[in-house]
């Protein structure tokens, strides 16, 4: 797969090209562009976990759970869907010494190696120069569908892992596409890149 990096020169070209017609505003996109090839990303946290409705973020084990709870999840695993809604916070992180930008983002995401759904996140991000921003990543899908086909107990073991009562713990994997826009032109990263908790490059 080509790096992201090598199609800096041709963005900058183009860049080059439209200078001429829209000045100061076209610079200041290709630089961002720039340094975006130079960021690294990874998962800094998954918050606001909600199972069938009930909140998972301060369960550590099932006597964190009250009755109504209980129930409201059993009848969850029994119905014909059981939705899951989290939001899984991306870092940027931007060692250059001016801004990184982007417009748009594409994601997939995978916990324990499977996976579960994708989306866009469609508005634009800026990652200060030397610094960090934080691209929130909301999440919505139906278990059952998800799941569908497994054995009977995973749907059980798979929620008592993602709500850390579990044995295993809970591994999640975002996968990424950024797109630019420079000068009108539309730039999409060549493949996905994987973004675990450790910092990745592009």
């Amino acid at each position: 797969m080509k790096s992201f990096k090598t199609l800096i020169p041709a963005i900058i070209l183009g860049c080059l090209v439209a200078l001429s017609f829209t000045g100061c505003d076209v610079t200041r996109q290709a630089k961002r562009a720039s340094n975006l090839g130079k960021c690294e990303f990874r998962i800094r946290e998954v918050e606001h976990v909600k199972l069938a409705g009930i909140n998972f973020d301060n369960v550590k084990s099932v006597n964190d759970l009250n009755f109504m709870d209980a129930a409201q999840v059993i009848a969850g695993l029994t119905g014909p869907v059981f939705p899951l809604t989290l939001q899984v916070n991306v870092e940027g992180h931007n060692p250059n010494n001016s801004e990184a930008g982007l417009n748009r983002i594409e994601w997939i995401l995978f916990i324990d190696d499977i996976r579960m759904t994708d989306g866009v996140v469609e508005q634009p991000v800026i990652i200060p120069p030397m610094g960090i921003q934080t691209i929130p990543v909301q999440v919505n899908v139906d278990l059952k569908q998800v799941l569908s086909g497994k054995p009977a107990n995973a749907m059980v073991n798979f929620c008592s892992n993602l709500a850390g009562v579990g044995k295993q713990p809970t591994r999640f994997t975002v996968k990424l596409k950024p797109t630019i826009y420079v000068a009108g032109m539309k730039i999409t990263y060549p493949g996905y890149i994987t973004v675990k908790t450790e910092f990745t490059a592009l």
